[in-house]
């Protein structure tokens, strides 16, 4: 019970600098929402959170999850609105190469985590703390009954078998969004270096910025129960505009937060958050990288 006010804060707080207000004001109300009026609105929530508990004492131990959310929002807003508006990189990013365009996209990602990377580290020392670490790769698994792990289960049996499972899935999708044929995979095959590199990238990115880093500072004040629903609730919400869209992309997105947040909270590192996620960005970005070839056949 002595933590029921540092979790509602807490929920509070995540809902609200989430994309939830976002989704509102533009189903809802039809207001245009702007990235820098999103941005704003996060911002204003955030600052507003600080206040408070610089004055409501109880609420101390949130202080590390601002500043890290802070510094998320932050850094996405720099370099998205800012840095990715630069002419050299307008013009890497414009380019219809999918070499080109994908790697101009994850290096501005990469610099939103180096700067979540380096709060961590300024605020909890070593690096491992915070799941940056590859972790336990046998570590026992707590039985979940409609997901079929049992008792004795570990982490190194059920994550090749979940990626090869939600990646199966993914591929399902994919095949029926688009058109796949075998002269477009061919002449895709250049690409695949570029596709792995960017996946495995990009798995990192998002594993490290959206679950490892709010885990981190969450697990402490509001429980790891707690903060794994907090940390899939945010990455679902995240999700209402992207692929799949609407309630079918967040529910997607929020099932795959718990579950690769889990693995990381129960190994106390990465490597199988990023593992799976990679797989399923490898499909992705193999689609992407056909489909930047097929207005002109090559």
């Amino acid at each position: 019970m002595t933590r029921t006010p540092v979790v509602v804060a807490a929920w509070v707080v995540v809902v609200a600098a989430s994309t939830l207000p976002r989704v509102i004001l533009q189903e809802l109300l039809r207001v245009e929402v702007t990235d820098d009026l999103r941005a704003a609105l996060s911002a204003s929530v955030i600052a507003l959170a600080l206040v408070v508990v610089a004055v409501w004492t109880r609420l101390r131990p949130l202080a590390p999850f601002l500043v890290v959310f802070g510094v998320l929002v932050g850094a996405e807003w720099l370099v998205f609105q800012v840095i990715d508006q630069a002419p050299a990189y307008r013009r890497w990013l414009t380019d219809p190469s999918f070499n080109s365009y994908m790697l101009a996209e994850q290096s501005l990602r990469l610099m939103v985590t180096c700067a979540v990377i380096a709060a961590l580290v300024i605020l909890r020392g070593r690096p491992s703390r915070s799941f940056l670490a590859v972790g336990d790769l046998h570590a026992p698994m707590r039985p979940v009954r409609w997901l079929g792990v049992k008792q004795g289960t570990r982490w190194s049996r059920f994550g090749p078998v979940a990626a090869v499972c939600l990646s199966g899935g993914t591929l399902v999708f994919l095949l029926a969004a688009g058109r796949l044929t075998l002269d477009l995979v061919v002449l895709a095959a250049p690409f695949l270096p570029a596709v792995f590199l960017a996946a495995a990238l990009n798995a990192f990115n998002e594993e490290v910025t959206y679950k490892a880093s709010l885990l981190s500072v969450l697990e402490g004040p509001v429980g790891p129960g707690q903060a794994l629903w907090m940390v899939s609730a945010y990455f679902g919400i995240g999700h209402y505009y992207g692929v799949p869209y609407g309630l079918i992309g967040v529910g997607m997105a929020f099932f795959l937060g718990w579950l690769l947040g889990r693995s990381m909270l129960e190994t106390r590192g990465l490597f199988w958050a990023w593992f799976i996620h990679f797989w399923q960005d490898v499909l992705i970005f193999s689609f992407l990288a056909i489909g930047s070839i097929t207005p002109g056949g090559g």
